[in-house]
């Protein structure tokens, strides 16, 4: 049996996906995120142990009969110590050396472009870019949420709060998005906000990304910051994929073929209108919607992968 794993790791969750040599889906599995930064490198590693098991139960079979797998990890890439533990410890899970660890950049690409050469702008949790052409590969944003990942769920809703402080001050006009913030921490006063996002009980990074939806709920009340703020996170976006386009040396005249993947630019409607409003201002490209969800991306880039090992 011809068996490709795919692993689509998160700043939320992790999916697995297995498909046949046809590329049907023939199993599935989810476990929480593996980004080491929040959960720690044993725990990622054990959801990863976690979700390839409950593939391979699925499907009667061992790791070690996967014919090739791929594992799109969150920030892997980004630290020269924890990168090589978490690719060897990819081996052990499976028992031999056909797979891959990349960024889970990758698995968004390789999704919503069925490993097309174009680009990819990925805005979950945090926010990155990824794309190929002609073999040549580039990738921008993905610096993580103390001082980067514009247009991402964490960087709208820690705009939002900053916007819901002033408010409170009085530095900008009160507007909806200070009382759907309010309610939806349950303050009973303002600064009752300090200890509900970081207190000793405070949120963590997925939690504070779970925020942005207010922003868009505030923006639907007619609220202009909220407005402005998921302006903003269009223009970050569609900053990133020009910057992609640069990168990958496509020309001028070319037309790029460009897609998405991540909770806000696939669910937050007004994001996305943003992102594709500011990127129409810059140059020409063809606008897809993702043909794949990212799991499934992970999957056909193993199959990809066990293609050009065999050549």
């Amino acid at each position: 049996m011809t068996i490709f794993l795919g692993v689509d790791g998160g700043g939320t969750k992790t999916e697995f996906v297995c498909i046949d040599d046809t590329g049907r889906t023939v199993a599935r599995a989810l476990t929480g995120t593996t980004y080491h930064l929040q959960v720690g490198l044993d725990e990622a590693i054990a959801r990863l142990g976690q979700g390839v098991a409950a593939v391979c139960s699925q499907l009667s079979i061992q790791a070690s009969s996967l014919t090739h797998s791929f594992f799109g990890l969150p920030a892997f890439g980004e630290d020269a110590t924890i990168d090589p533990q978490l690719d060897a410890a990819c081996g052990r899970l499976l028992g031999h050396g056909r797979y891959r660890c990349d960024n889970d950049m990758v698995c968004g690409w390789a999704g919503s472009l069925a490993c097309a050469d174009g680009i990819n702008l990925v805005a979950g949790t945090g926010s990155i870019g990824y794309g190929e052409r002609n073999g040549r590969k580039a990738r921008v944003g993905g610096w993580g949420e103390v001082f980067s990942d514009e247009g991402s769920a964490y960087w709208i809703a820690i705009q939002g709060l900053n916007a819901f402080t002033r408010m409170s001050d009085g530095r900008l006009p009160i507007g909806p998005l200070k009382s759907i913030v309010g309610q939806t921490l349950g303050l009973n006063t303002d600064l009752d906000i300090c200890a509900r996002v970081m207190g000793e009980n405070g949120m963590t990074r997925d939690e504070i990304a779970g925020l942005a939806p207010t922003v868009s709920q505030a923006a639907e009340a007619g609220d202009e910051v909220a407005v402005a703020i998921l302006d903003q996170a269009g223009s970050e976006l569609a900053q990133m994929a020009q910057a992609l386009r640069r990168n990958l040396e496509f020309a001028d005249s070319e037309t790029v073929l460009l897609s998405w993947s991540g909770g806000v630019l696939t669910k937050q409607l007004a994001v996305r209108n943003a992102f594709l409003h500011h990127l129409r201002q810059l140059a020409a490209y063809e606008i897809i919607e993702p043909r794949h969800e990212p799991a499934v991306g992970a999957a056909l880039y193993a199959k990809l992968l066990d293609r050009a090992a065999a050549e």
